[in-house]
Order: structure tokens, then sequence, then C-alpha cells
């Protein structure tokens, strides 16, 4: 969330805008769109630079205007037949080497990890002309830095089954769960509950409004086994994220370590 870097766009040159969307709204929107470029790449851009490098920086332009169709139906009320480009989408940015970039990244495809992502409405007459300069930085500084959408942890449920449940009350206790977590055997002519996978309990709880049911089940967590969720912007696949927090984290380790070792012992 906060310590694994990504790229951004960080100063937005606004050369003309005659949209409704005002110069600062624009620039936030720019922001927030995630860009697909690995910022192991590059390096951190130096504060009070004003002018970027091929090394930390990546330049997008933006610059399209709205115009009416002139082949349109008179009678037509619908924008996306009486104008041309009068939806600025994110795949309308594109990507202006820096300096010797085109040599250093042959293969790169540098662009937004979405092409639908909308930016601003136009009408006839309405341009917008910007270039947009990305840099490499972390969530603490920005919130447009952070390279997941959603990050979290619980530990692993553990659901144990006092004694047999059976007939309607298995029926019962199922419906008391997420969906997958207790399935019904038939043994000898009877339906029996059983814990099929634990993993899928969100904790409702809902089966202690049943009276003959909550001494029957016994709820608790494995304090040792945390399921993490990690969900990527787009920016970089998931298993590479932890990956590189967990070397962030060695980092930390390792420093502290350092620390520690350079106290002078009485």
């Amino acid at each position: 969330l906060l310590e694994v870097p990504t790229m951004a766009v960080e100063k937005v040159f606004v050369y003309n805008n005659t949209s409704i969307v005002q110069d600062e709204i624009l620039a936030h929107r720019l922001g927030l769109i995630p860009i697909r470029a690995d910022p192991r790449l590059f390096e951190y851009r130096n504060q009070g630079d004003e002018e970027g490098t091929e090394i930390d920086t990546l330049q997008f332009q933006l610059k399209i205007k709205c115009s009416r169709n002139p082949q349109a139906a008179k009678e037509s009320s619908d924008p996306n037949e009486l104008y041309f480009n009068h939806k600025v989408y994110s795949k309308h940015m594109t990507w202006v080497p820096l300096g010797n970039q085109t040599d250093l990244f042959p293969d790169a495809d540098f662009r937004p990890v979405h092409d639908d992502i909308l930016i601003a409405l136009l009408r006839p007459g309405q341009e917008i002309d910007v270039l947009m300069h990305c840099v490499k930085g972390i969530g603490k500084d920005h919130a447009k830095f952070s390279p997941v959408a959603t990050a979290s942890y619980r530990l692993l449920p553990d659901i144990t089954l006092l004694q047999p449940v059976e007939d309607e009350a298995a029926e019962t206790l199922q419906k008391c769960f997420s969906p997958g977590v207790i399935e019904i055997q038939n043994i000898k002519g009877k339906k029996v509950a059983r814990v099929a996978n634990a993993r899928l309990d969100t904790f409702s709880r809902e089966v202690f409004r049943h009276e003959g049911l909550k001494n029957l089940v016994r709820l608790a967590r494995v304090r040792n086994h945390y399921i993490f969720s990690v969900e990527s912007t787009g920016i970089l696949p998931p298993d590479v994220l932890v990956s590189e927090a967990i070397k962030i984290l060695m980092g930390k380790c390792q420093r502290f370590l350092n620390e520690l070792d350079s106290v002078p012992m009485e």
C-alpha cells in the first residue's frame, strides 16, 4: 500500500484546455490513471528537478479536439452520432519518448493500464492539449502511487461441528454459512452436515440466531494462518507486488539490525 513504488503522473503542463473540467481537476484525474510501466526500470526523480531525464521520467501527451459529425442525422440526439471525439479516454494518451528511451526500452509498451478510463467530455470546439510527466513514487507520498486497489488479510476460519447435525437441521446449518462451507452428505438415508471448506467462511455468525444450532458449532480462527488478499491496479501482477513488499520488509529488518550492531555495548 505505502512503499512499493509505481509510476504515476506528477506534472501536467496544460497548453490548452477549453473543456468544462478545470485544469486542477483535470490534472488530478490524470494523476490517478494507473500507468503500465515497470517502476524497477526507473530511478527516483530528484527534488527540485524541473526537467526530467530518460532514467526517471515518462512523458505522455494528450491532444484531442471535438468536432461535429456532418453526416449525423438531423433528428438524432445521440452524442455518439453527433460528435467526433466527444469522450476523452485514457487510450488517447500517447507515450512521447524522452532522450534515448526508444533505445533503452525497444520493446516497451508504456501506456495506461486500461484504455477505457473516461477523463472528460467535450463538445464541438472544445479541446484538450496537455503534456504529462510520470515519475516514480510511493503511496506514502500520494495515493496515486499505490500499486493496489485493496490489500487486506484475515485469519483462517476454523469451524468445528461438536455434534452430528442431520436432516432439516443440516439444511438450516448449510444456509447459515457462505456457499461451499457446509456440504450435506447422504449417509444411510440421512442428510448429514460436514465442514467442506472453512476457508470460504466470512464469519457472519448467522448460526447463532438459531437456538437449536448455536451450541452445536464452534467458530474459531487459526492464530498463525493468515490469508492475504492483494488486488493490483494492473501496474504489476499481485505476486510481484508481494515479493517486492517482502524485499522492502527485509531491507527494513536489515537496517534495524545494522543500527543495533552500530550501538556500542556497555
